[in-house]
């Protein structure tokens, strides 16, 4: 045998190996794929995989070296058949990448233009020197159903309102929504690329800018991934605030759904109510910091600054907030129209959820409860022993509603006590900076109004090596083509605002 045959069979059972400890990982109870990437040593053939497995207290990263063939050619044997919630990372580990999952169902791009064939900028490497170009959408891609009558209508990317730009390919017979083809490439801007080579202090702004509706939750995931790596510790009073600005995007995110689907019901009336009451928790998160998105506050080891409102104020601006908001809810709660609309519209199967690893309200509306405020506590929630997060059963857009009701509940009184905290540390530090940050890998995670924000960044020489940020929109919106069962055209704007998704952390 040649030491090139040597070789190549070497690599086939390094990654067979690794496949093996993922799926042996994932065996174990409570467990589930929580991110799968790759890292490049510059413009060495040789790559790096990573799967994050998140485990009852902790998120464990199981790697494993890649060669290339003779061919060129960086490939192991795909998870996604044993794994639906490895189908997607699959794809855009492809995309980004280069490596191909062996036996992967369905190989296409997800991440980047069907129709581009410029090479795609690898991790570690330069950014190669591109034309912008337009592309029309001239093919509809595969079609997965073949029947009298089935035809394809392309929904996007541009769309009705000020909705992200996303296409979705509905196979169908006219009211019906057997078949769903998925295609969030329009969102993709290479942020990837962009956190290479920054430092920390500046990467955190490009964290900030991956999901506006998710600003202080990606901050804060990607905070804590430097804290990881650096080991440090925040001070207090920095945890407090932290937790006062993730909750209050919470709200803001939560309301914006109701509004979403108040629209799609067409009560106009609950719209400007529910939409206002938005507008009030993003005046009073720009009372805060002077930022409406919660900009800039969060940083590496801690906050930047302290609150522009005390502890009382932001307690009792908050409290006139939500008193008028559950009046409102009350209101809309006993309008029959609107939840005929809900109830059993959009319905999940649990089993599915599961298996996919929904997160958010999405999965615990389906009895799937994620919480890394509570199974990986941080900041704050370790000292509050938050309760467990509440969860249904039923699958459909009510029940996702009504867990986006109970959160904002216990929003609220999450905020009110770490208000409390403010008055009684004042004239404590708010950051622990940094000295400096070893070579290695730092983890972070944070729960957005949509789940659980996981990073994985890998430093070299004080600066970001890769940055792989994952967005719970990730897994949700895989599940979203899973949840018309008897559906039709009609309720497609009720199960989409249900979700509330963000197709721009899927795309990065």
């Amino acid at each position: 045998m040649t030491s090139a045959a040597s070789a190549a069979l070497d690599a086939t059972a390094r990654a067979a190996r690794w496949r093996r400890r993922v799926l042996d990982a994932l065996g174990r109870p409570g467990t589930r794929l929580a991110g799968l990437y790759c890292s490049h040593n510059g413009d060495d053939d040789r790559v790096v995989i990573h799967a994050l497995i998140a485990e009852a207290a902790s998120i464990a990263r199981i790697s494993e070296h890649l060669d290339a063939d003779a061919t060129g050619r960086i490939a192991y044997p795909a998870l996604s058949p044993g794994v639906p919630a490895a189908f997607w990372y699959e794809r855009a580990l492809h995309d980004l990448s280069g490596v191909i999952p062996v036996g992967h169902p369905r190989l296409e791009r997800l991440l980047l233009p069907p129709n581009v064939i410029d090479d795609p900028p690898r991790p570690g490497r330069a950014v190669p020197q591109q034309q912008s170009r337009l592309h029309g959408v001239d093919e509809l891609g595969p079609v997965d159903l073949q029947s009298p009558g089935i035809f394809s209508l392309p929904y996007g990317p541009v769309r009705s309102g000020v909705s992200e730009s996303i296409e979705f390919l509905i196979e169908t017979p006219g009211e019906d929504i057997p078949y769903l083809t998925i295609r969030p490439h329009y969102k993709h801007r290479g942020l990837a690329k962009r956190f290479e080579g920054l430092t920390p202090s500046d990467a955190v702004l490009v964290a900030e800018r991956v999901e506006g509706v998710a600003t202080v939750a990606h901050a804060l995931a990607f905070s804590h991934a430097v804290e990881n790596a650096a080991h440090i510790d925040v001070p207090d009073l920095g945890k407090a605030v932290r937790v006062i600005h993730a909750e209050l995007e919470r709200i803001a995110t939560h309301l914006d759904v109701v509004a979403g689907l108040c629209e799609a019901a067409g009560l106009a009336v609950a719209v400007a109510r529910f939409t206002w009451h938005k507008e009030n928790i993003m005046r009073l998160v720009s009372a805060l910091c002077g930022n409406r998105f919660g900009r800039s506050v969060v940083v590496p080891g801690g906050v930047a600054d302290s609150p522009q409102l005390t502890g009382g104020q932001i307690a009792d601006a908050l409290t006139t907030i939500t008193d008028r908001v559950r009046s409102d809810r009350d209101e809309l709660m006993d309008t029959s129209t609107f939840l005929d609309r809900l109830r059993g519209t959009g319905r999940l199967d649990p089993g599915s959820a599961a298996r996919h690893g929904a997160l958010g309200p999405i999965g615990r509306a389906c009895a799937v409860s994620n919480d890394c405020r509570i199974d990986r506590a941080y900041d704050d929630y370790r000292e509050f022993g938050m309760r467990v997060s509440a969860h249904d059963t039923g699958g459909d857009v009510l029940a996702r509603l009504n867990m986006r009701w109970q959160e904002m509940d216990t929003s609220t009184e999450l905020i009110i006590r770490a208000a409390r905290r403010l008055s009684d540390r004042s004239g404590e530090r708010f950051a622990t900076v940094p000295d400096s940050i070893p070579d290695g890998v730092g983890l972070g995670w944070a729960e957005a109004a949509a789940g659980e924000v996981l990073y994985s960044v890998h430093f070299r020489g004080g600066l970001i090596e890769r940055c792989f940020a994952r967005s719970p929109a990730l897994h949700n919106l895989l599940l979203f083509r899973h949840a018309f069962g008897s559906d039709i055209f009609t309720d497609f704007a009720f199960i989409e605002a249900s979700f509330g998704l963000s197709y721009a952390g899927v795309a990065m």
